[in-house]
């Protein structure tokens, strides 16, 4: 069984080749289900789409998908399922990418539902943001089971508490402020009133 750190790793490697334009070894190029992957990207035009994965609690992983859509696709009667959909796509693509690059197979079972949020600039311009949490098979969960602990050394430690005071050091040689300079006086720096007097102010 891998362990969790190999997991992450082969789903790091999947996201690495995952980007926009790339290429699989027989220089074809890599479908992952998304918008932007319809239509001839010179003559045609595109929609802005795209996914991300992030884990949590060592056991879990969040994909997370982004897009451009318009007003008429937002108040469609399909366009939750149709996020849900999409979502379930990248789903599928990793588990593949994922069994080709490590030999091993993924196991990813959906948690919760869909949270979504849908944002606009203007009335033309407006995108959407969803995301679906998945269980990792084979991986338990890493929480945090005791607190952490203090690793300062003593000597360390001594020195931030040790309180410096008003008192210079042996080794400062620096002459006494001359007529017009601020000074430093029972700790306090003495700021002057005017260039003729000597730092007389508080």
């Amino acid at each position: 069984m891998a362990t969790t750190m190999e997991i992450v790793r082969g789903i790091s490697q999947v996201m690495a080749n995952s980007y926009d334009g790339a290429l699989d070894s027989e220089g074809q190029p890599i479908k992952v289900g998304l918008k932007r992957e319809e239509g001839n990207p010179l003559i045609d035009s595109r929609v802005m789409d795209g996914f991300k994965v992030s884990f949590h609690s060592g056991n879990q992983l969040c994909i997370h998908y982004h897009a451009e859509v318009k007003l008429k696709e937002v108040y469609g009667k399909d366009f939750e399922s149709d996020l849900e959909q999409m979502i379930e796509d990248i789903s599928s693509f990793l588990k593949k990418e994922y069994k080709k690059i490590t030999g091993s197979s993924l196991s990813l079972k959906k948690v919760g539902e869909l949270d979504a949020i849908v944002q606009n600039t203007s009335r033309i311009r407006t995108w959407v943001q969803a995301k679906c949490y998945y269980d990792i098979g084979g991986v338990e969960s890493e929480g945090v089971s005791t607190p952490s602990e203090d690793r300062l050394e003593d000597s360390f430690r001594k020195f931030l508490e040790k309180d410096a005071g008003d008192k210079s050091a042996k080794n400062d040689k620096r002459k006494s402020p001359t007529q017009g300079q601020p000074a430093r006086v029972d700790g306090k720096v003495k700021a002057r009133k005017d260039v003729h007097s000597a730092y007389k102010a508080e």
